[in-house]
C-alpha cells in the first residue's frame, strides 16, 4: 500500500496562513535578500519568486504573493507533487518568512519605546533569509568589502553558472559540492568574487564533507557567544558578517557593523559625523538581547513608507 507522503497531489497553488502581525512586503523588503538569485521580484505583478529545494533531492519553483490573512503560492514546476513534499514546501516557506518565531516579545519591547512604535504596526523586524544557513553564509561573505552591485554579480553567477536551472531563467542555489568542485581560478574569474574565492571554496568543502553542519545553526542548543565564535571560525566571516548572519538565526545581540550601517547612524543621531563603534553599541545597549534588531529598524526606517523600497 503506497504511504501517505508517496501519493500524488495535482496541485497549482496553495495558501499559508500568517498571524495578524505579519506583513509580507516589509518582510520580503526586509534587507537584500530579495534582490539576489534564487529570489526573483516582479514589482509590476507584485510577487517573489524562488526556487525550493526539497529533501528527496528534487526541485520546484514557486511564486509567492501577498493575500488575505497569508501567503498565496503558485507552483510553477512541477504541478503534480507528493502530499508529504507540499508539507515540506510550506515548512521551507515559513522558516524563510521567518514564521516559524514568535515576534511577540519583540513588539512589546518596541511599543515602550515612542521613537520605535511603528515597528510592530508596519509588521517590522522579520528578516526573510534563505532556504539553507549554507546560501545565507555565501551571500553575507559576498558582501563584503564591496558594493552591492558586485554582491549581485557574484550572487548571479553563481546560481546560473553552478545552479541547476529549474525553469526558464529560474535557478536553484547551487549545493556545497557543487562550488567545492570548482577551482580558485573559476571562482576568481568566472564567478567574479576575487580574494573571497579559497574562502568559499574550503567552506563549501567543509560543509560538502560534513565537517562542519552548518544547517545546525539554526537549532544551536549552545549560547549565543559560543554560535558567534562558531561562526567567526569560518574563514571570511568577520565580526560584521558574523553579527548580521546572527539576525537571520535569531540571534540579536549582535551589531553587524558595516560601512551603510554607520553611514545611517551618523545621519540619524550624529548630524553626519562619525563616531566611534563603541558610541553605537552604547545607543543601543538598553535594547539587551534585541540590540541588533533595533539598530536595523532604525536604519531602516525610511524603507517602510513604500511596498518597493530599492
Amino acid at each position: 500500500m503506497r504511504s501517505e507522503s508517496h501519493k500524488k497531489t495535482k496541485m497549482k497553488s496553495f495558501s499559508i496562513s500568517t498571524p495578524s502581525s505579519f506583513k509580507f512586503w516589509p518582510t520580503v523588503y526586509s534587507h537584500g535578500w530579495c534582490d539576489l538569485r534564487p529570489f526573483q521580484i516582479d514589482k509590476t505583478a507584485e510577487h517573489i519568486d524562488t526556487v525550493l529545494r526539497l529533501s528527496d533531492a528534487s526541485f520546484c519553483a514557486v511564486r509567492m504573493r501577498e493575500a488575505k490573512n497569508g501567503i498565496r503560492v503558485t507552483l510553477q514546476t512541477p504541478e503534480t507533487m507528493a502530499s508529504g513534499q507540499c508539507a515540506e514546501m510550506k515548512q521551507i516557506i515559513l522558516s524563510m518568512f521567518r514564521l516559524t518565531e514568535s515576534m511577540d516579545k519583540f513588539y512589546e519591547r518596541a511599543r515602550k519605546e515612542p521613537a520605535f512604535r511603528w515597528v510592530a504596526a508596519s509588521g517590522g523586524g522579520r528578516l526573510l533569509r534563505s532556504q539553507s544557513v549554507f546560501e545565507d553564509v555565501v551571500k553575507m561573505v559576498s558582501t563584503t568589502n564591496c558594493s552591492w552591485a558586485l554582491t549581485k554579480i557574484m550572487t548571479d553567477n553563481l546560481a546560473v553558472m553552478l545552479g541547476p536551472e529549474v525553469a526558464e531563467g529560474k535557478h536553484a542555489f547551487p549545493e556545497p559540492s557543487a562550488i567545492a568542485a570548482q577551482s580558485e581560478s573559476f571562482m576568481r574569474k568566472e564567478i567574479r568574487c576575487g580574494y573571497r574565492a579559497p574562502f568559499l571554496l574550503e567552506f563549501a568543502e567543509s560543509v560538502a564533507s560534513g565537517r562542519r553542519a552548518v544547517e545546525q545553526w539554526r537549532d544551536w542548543e549552545g549560547t549565543t557567544e559560543e554560535l558567534f565564535k562558531e561562526m567567526r571560525s569560518v574563514k571570511g566571516v568577520g565580526e560584521y558578517a558574523a553579527g548580521a548572519l546572527m539576525k537571520l538565526l535569531g540571534r540579536y545581540e549582535y551589531l553587524g557593523l558595516d560601512s551603510w550601517c554607520r553611514a545611517k547612524f551618523y545621519e540619524l543621531h550624529s548630524r553626519g559625523k562619525t563616531v566611534s563603534d563603541a558610541k553605537i553599541e552604547k545607543h543601543y545597549v538598553s535594547f539587551g538581547k534585541w540590540r541588533g534588531l533595533f539598530l536595523w529598524m532604525d536604519v531602516t526606517h525610511h524603507w517602510f513608507s513604500q511596498k518597493f523600497p530599492f
